[in-house]
């Protein structure tokens, strides 16, 4: 079983900066995707932002500008800056990726969830 490890996240003021990390250890043959996605309470699960696998980057209109994926390939980690904090940006953070594991196939894996709350 592939668990993502997710860190960075935490309570931040608005218009603060956080920068959450994930890793996908283990026998990594392939990376097809990797992002980000959050769930606020009572709202659906969106993406937020994320590696396609042509390499190009997606965003929610709500993050342009203020978040920035970013990726270490040698570490197979994707890491979210996310700056100028709003209340709204308050969630759940989840890494999500699209991974050959010791070749069984491409498969989507997901973190455990890192909380990020903006408050004053």
């Amino acid at each position: 079983q592939v668990q993502l490890v997710e860190s960075g996240g935490g309570l931040v003021q608005p218009g603060g900066s956080l920068r959450l990390s994930c890793a996908a250890p283990g026998s990594i043959f392939s990376v097809y995707t990797m992002g980000w996605y959050r769930q606020a309470p009572g709202n659906r699960r969106e993406l937020v932002a994320a590696f396609t696998n042509s390499g190009s980057t997606n965003y929610a209109d709500s993050v342009k500008g203020r978040f920035t994926i970013s990726s270490d390939n040698a570490k197979n980690t994707v890491y979210l800056q996310m700056n100028s904090l709003k209340f709204e940006d308050t969630a759940v953070y989840y890494c999500s990726a699209e991974l050959d594991v010791a070749g069984q196939g491409r498969i989507n894996y997901w973190g455990q969830g890192t909380q990020v709350t903006v408050s004053s």
